[in-house]
């Protein structure tokens, strides 16, 4: 015997990856929500540290190195994203800085109007340059998250004498 009350199977756009991604993006705006968006950023921003730690040494296994040149630091920063469904490529790179593009946000459109949600991004890449390079200051000059079409990122790799004054998060090695 059928039993009528039962819902017929439906095509939803839900799997895994979207309930999580939603998950995130709620996660963040309650965040931003209660407590403002430095400070949501600042929570994220730990969360950030510890993924670009478990990345790092990931790459590092994976690759049986110690660390990483400034040269592979690039190259894991655009494999990592494209692994994880974002779409970002070297604009330019010399011994002082790595500058990145993105034109697809890893969040997809659940990174709109989220900003704390950047700085995944930020202290993944800063952690990821820092550990391996000594040093590293992450700008955020533009953002999918605060309406640009696309994001890009540069990842400084010298500090300056005027690295204060400087817009980023700057990263050290942890000793």
């Amino acid at each position: 015997m059928a039993n009528d009350n039962r819902i017929p199977v439906l095509q939803l756009p839900l799997e895994r990856d979207v309930f999580l991604r939603g998950l995130i993006h709620h996660l963040a705006g309650t965040l931003e929500d209660v407590v403002g968006i430095d400070d949501a950023s600042g929570f994220i921003s730990v969360v950030g540290q510890r993924v670009g730690e478990d990345l790092n040494r990931q790459y590092l296994n994976g690759l049986n190195l110690d660390s990483l040149s400034r040269e592979q630091v690039s190259d894991v920063l655009v494999d990592l994203k494209r692994r994880i469904k974002g779409d970002f490529f070297v604009i330019e790179e010399d011994d002082t800085k790595i500058v990145l593009g993105n034109r697809r946000c890893p969040f997809e459109d659940k990174v709109k109007d989220r900003p704390s949600m950047c700085m995944m991004t930020s202290n993944v890449f800063g952690t990821i340059a820092a550990e391996n390079l000594g040093y590293a200051r992450v700008e955020l000059q533009e953002t999918i998250a605060t309406g640009s079409p696309q994001c890009r990122v540069s990842v400084h790799l010298t500090p300056t004498k005027d690295t204060d004054t400087q817009p980023g998060i700057e990263y050290y090695r942890a000793e």
